[in-house]
């Protein structure tokens, strides 16, 4: 393998993710590949190299994918912006409220699931008063289950995602579910972009 090809089969995420991530940051390369073997690496490392300025491509390979970045060209230096007005002190402060509800059940509450699928349809539905303050929804284990097609809460869900909401969904629970091929929003993630939306939120609703 030359360097700039990083063989990452039987990683188990995020470390796909990170090999991906410490080879950029050491070399800056302007192309690179990753091997991956699981479809949840294959999204995640293909969503991560896109945050870092590179288009991804994917093939498959014996085995697996492999997910090649090429580095955009960079926008324009000096290129014009909007006409931009004076912001308040109480708009400016509203630029900065990051919130990241952090789901980890497909029931609120315990006692009764059933009582407990209703109050979380409830809930979800309720978050869009946040408005754009409501910046990620993040769903890990029993979590995952609210995204899947079918389940009354997944259209809510869908609904945060329009109104701008970043829905993360954990690609490690769906898989240990066997859900993957079942998920009808959100994009797929890994633990690194989990503990992210967690450090630089403002606040964290824990469900």
């Amino acid at each position: 393998m030359t360097k700039n090809i990083l063989d990452c089969k039987g990683l188990p995420c995020p470390q796909p993710v990170l090999t991906a991530k410490k080879h950029i940051e050491a070399e800056a390369p302007a192309e690179f590949s990753v091997i991956v073997d699981n479809e949840a690496a294959k999204e995640n490392v293909s969503r991560f190299i896109g945050t870092k300025g590179y288009a991804a491509s994917v093939s498959e390979t014996e085995g697996g994918w492999m997910i090649t970045g090429r580095l955009e060209a960079a926008a324009q230096d000096g290129a014009e912006c909007e006409a931009c007005q004076i912001m308040s002190s109480a708009e400016l402060a509203a630029v900065d409220q990051k919130v990241t509800v952090f789901i980890q059940r497909d029931v609120l509450g315990g006692g009764d699931d059933e009582l407990g699928s209703k109050l979380m349809l409830n809930f979800l539905a309720t978050l869009p008063e946040f408005g754009e303050e409501l910046w990620r929804v993040v769903l890990v284990n029993g979590g995952v289950k609210l995204a899947i097609a079918g389940n009354p809460c997944c259209e809510k869900i869908q609904e945060l995602e329009r109104m701008g909401a970043t829905v993360l969904v954990c690609g490690t629970c769906l898989d240990h579910f066997g859900l993957l091929s079942q998920k009808a929003v959100g994009e797929t993630t890994n633990m690194l972009d989990v503990v992210t939306s967690l450090q630089l939120a403002t606040k964290v609703i824990n469900v």
